[in-house]
C-alpha cells in the first residue's frame, strides 16, 4: 500500500502541478457630462428628418448607450433653461426622460419664447460645479442664435471656465428656412409655416474656444453621428488597470510525501534482511 501511494505521489510530482497568485485591481474615472439641448420650436423644423428635435434626441440617446460609466445630465433650453434629469449613472431612466423631451412647453407657452443658450449653458454648469470628478463637459445643441436670458452666453462660457468645464458645441440644421410646426390649432391640427435658421456660428466658436472645447455645425443626421463620435473620442473615460499574475511550482509536497512513503515502505525489508541469520 505504501509503494502504491508513494506510486500515485510520483505521478503527480511528474506532472508539474503550479499555483496562480492572480489578482487584478481595476478603477474607473468617468466623465462628468451635461448635455445642454435646445428645445425651441424652431427645433421642430424638418430639414433632419423627422425633424430637428427627434434627430438630436435620437443621436444623443445612441451617445449615451456608448457610454456606461459615465455621469451624464440633461438640461434643456427654450427661452429659460430647466433640468430634464440630473447627473446619474443610471442611463435606463436617462433614456427613458428622453421620451418626454420636446417642443411642447414653448408652443403651449408654458416656458417663453426665444433662445437662452447663455441660461442653458449655465443650468449645465450648475450642476457640474458640485461634481468632484477631473474631467467635466458640456455638450450643447441648438439650432439658433441666442436671444434672451439673463445670462450671455459668453458669460456662461467664463463661468465653465474657472471651473474646468469644457463646452462643446453644435449648430444644428440648414442655412436656409424650412417649413416645420409652428402651432397646435384647436381643432388639434398642426400649423406649418416656414422657419428661418438664424445660426450664430461666432458665438459658438467663441464658447468652445474660451472653454478649451470645440464647435462643430451639422445639416443631416450622419454628420450629427460623426460629431458625436468624434467627442467620444476626445473624451474617453479613463480605466486605470492594475494586473499581476505569478505562477510557482508546487511539486515539492508531493515529492516530499513521496519519499517518505518510499523510506517506510523499504524500512520494514531492509530491518529483517539485517537481523535475519545466514
Amino acid at each position: 500500500l505504501l509503494r502504491v501511494l508513494a506510486f500515485v505521489m510520483l505521478v503527480l510530482v511528474l506532472a508539474r502541478p503550479q499555483t496562480q497568485n492572480f489578482w487584478k485591481d481595476q478603477s474607473v474615472e468617468g466623465i462628468d457630462i451635461m448635455l445642454a439641448m435646445d428645445v425651441s420650436t424652431s427645433m421642430l423644423a424638418e430639414d433632419l428628418k423627422p425633424n430637428r428635435i427627434e434627430a438630436a434626441k435620437l443621436v444623443a440617446q445612441e451617445f449615451i448607450s456608448q457610454r456606461p460609466s459615465d455621469n451624464i445630465g440633461l438640461t434643456l433650453f427654450g427661452g429659460e433653461a430647466y433640468t430634464q434629469c440630473p447627473l446619474t449613472t443610471d442611463h435606463a431612466t436617462l433614456l427613458g426622460m428622453f421620451e418626454n423631451v420636446g417642443c411642447e412647453l414653448q408652443q403651449s407657452g408654458l416656458i417663453s419664447q426665444g433662445t437662452a443658450i447663455g441660461m442653458g449653458i449655465a443650468n449645465a454648469v450648475a450642476h457640474l460645479d458640485a461634481s468632484e470628478t477631473k474631467s467635466k463637459i458640456i455638450i450643447l445643441l441648438t439650432d439658433g442664435e441666442n436671444n434672451t436670458g439673463e445670462i450671455s452666453p459668453v458669460t456662461a462660457a467664463e463661468l465653465a471656465k474657472d471651473l474646468g468645464i469644457r463646452v462643446y458645441t453644435i449648430s444644428l440644421g440648414s442655412d436656409s428656412a424650412v417649413r416645420g410646426q409652428v402651432a397646435t390649432l384647436p381643432n388639434g391640427e398642426s400649423y406649418q409655416a416656414a422657419i428661418p435658421s438664424k445660426h450664430d456660428y461666432g458665438t459658438l466658436e467663441k464658447i468652445a474656444s474660451v472653454t478649451g472645447g470645440a464647435s462643430y455645425s451639422a445639416s443631416d443626421l450622419q454628420s450629427l453621428r460623426n460629431i458625436y463620435k468624434e467627442i467620444d473620442q476626445l473624451e474617453k473615460t479613463k480605466l486605470k488597470v492594475k494586473h499581476q499574475q505569478q505562477k510557482f511550482e508546487a511539486f515539492q509536497p508531493f515529492a516530499l510525501a513521496a519519499f517518505f512513503l518510499l523510506l517506510f515502505a523499504l524500512l520494514p525489508s531492509a530491518f529483517f534482511d539485517f537481523i535475519r541469520p545466514e
